[in-house]
């Protein structure tokens, strides 16, 4: 069984929770896995392969995400790798995949690592856990897009299902 890093840059915790389910249906499969934040990852030659999950916020993935990658692309090119994005943008079915997902392409685009198992998960909204600025802008976003507006809404537009399957693509990746 391999030793698996999940490594997530999560703003809310939200990405995290995505890394500690996936954990969870991992080491179901008796893999060991351990869940670090980005800005406290160990060393990646202990690991047998390394993901790293990255959530949206203001429209990108946050500037530390490209510069890890930047400092360990040898690393994550020389095992078995891959990257998810979580946004509420993928909450849409024209817009779930990593081919037709505007942030995953913006990702590759940006990224001198190509990871090969890639995927998108739809994030959670919840107006009453973000700041008063936070809140208004991503209101603005959703009235645009024809998300939930109500100032108390609270939902979790993830796949699980999905994530079940990149668990899955992370077991089989070689």
């Amino acid at each position: 069984m391999s030793h698996i890093l999940l490594i997530h840059s999560s703003v809310h915790g939200y990405t995290q929770k995505i890394c500690e389910y996936l954990k969870g249906k991992l080491e179901e499969q008796h893999h060991q896995v351990t869940v670090a934040p980005l800005s406290d990852a160990p060393n990646l030659d202990a690991f047998d392969k390394v993901f790293i999950g990255a959530s949206i916020r203001h429209g990108k993935h946050r500037p530390a995400l490209y510069q890890f990658i930047e400092s360990h692309q040898q690393q994550l090119e020389g095992k078995p790798s891959g990257f998810f994005s979580v946004s509420l943008v993928a909450r849409k079915p024209a817009k779930n995949t990593p081919q037709t997902n505007s942030y995953m392409q913006q990702f590759l685009s940006q990224s001198p690592w190509q990871p090969k198992v890639l995927q998108v998960f739809g994030g959670n909204l919840d107006y009453q856990g973000y700041g008063a600025m936070d809140r208004n802008i991503i209101r603005f976003i959703m009235w645009i897009t024809k998300g939930p507006t109500d100032p108390n809404t609270k939902v979790e537009f993830t796949d699980w299902a999905k994530v079940d399957e990149f668990a899955q693509q992370m077991i089989e990746a070689s």
